[in-house]
């Protein structure tokens, strides 16, 4: 078990032992507040799954409170559950923003859909392109300013999260996909 002691002015006013905060994108319940310190426990499994273990002193991290209900709800549905760790490839300055490319898994890369949502260390961006092994988000300058993108690069490890919506919509799916294929295929089974 890893545990993080992050430096939280902000987001350490109103926040109470058992809440859960994001950390790079990663739902973790916040252990001890130690003034503007918060004080977390990473399991084994979280540790395998994500890039926290990765993190060294003074590492830049994004932190993100949870939503309440009857909040103002900006970006995507976020729930700080990683699908995968990606790495950065590259950064290409376009104007005043950029444009990063991420390696993924194929556990992310098959809900990534261009002008799709994605989830990159815990921050709600948009797809600008998704290829067979990457995808491209276009960052702005205040994005770059207000979390740890300022400060990490290309060979950086990365937590992903895909939108939640389109692995609901592939579960729902999956019985009739297969319950038709599965017909498909036995009736060219009987034809040969």
């Amino acid at each position: 078990m890893l545990r993080l002691r992050i430096s939280a002015s902000r987001v350490a006013e109103g926040t109470c032992a058992g809440d859960s905060v994001s950390v790079n994108g990663v739902c973790l319940t916040v252990g001890e507040v130690d003034g503007r310190t918060l004080i977390f426990f990473a399991m084994p499994e979280t540790l395998r799954s994500t890039s926290l273990g990765g993190l060294g002193a003074g590492s830049p991290v994004n932190l993100e409170r949870a939503i309440s209900a009857g909040n103002r709800f900006g970006g995507h549905i976020v729930q700080g559950h990683v699908d995968g760790v990606g790495e950065v490839v590259g950064v290409l300055a376009e104007g005043d923003a950029e444009i990063w490319e991420l390696r993924a898994p194929e556990a992310v890369l098959r809900y990534c859909v261009d002008k799709g949502s994605i989830c990159v260390d815990g921050i709600s961006l948009t797809i600008v392109s998704a290829g067979e092994d990457s995808f491209t988000v276009s960052i702005l300058p205040q994005t770059r300013s207000n979390t740890n993108l300022g400060e990490i690069g290309a060979g950086t490890k990365v937590n992903l999260e895909a939108d939640v919506i389109g692995k609901y919509v592939e579960r729902l799916l999956e019985p009739h996909v297969v319950g038709r294929l599965s017909t498909f295929e036995r009736s060219v089974g009987d034809a040969f």
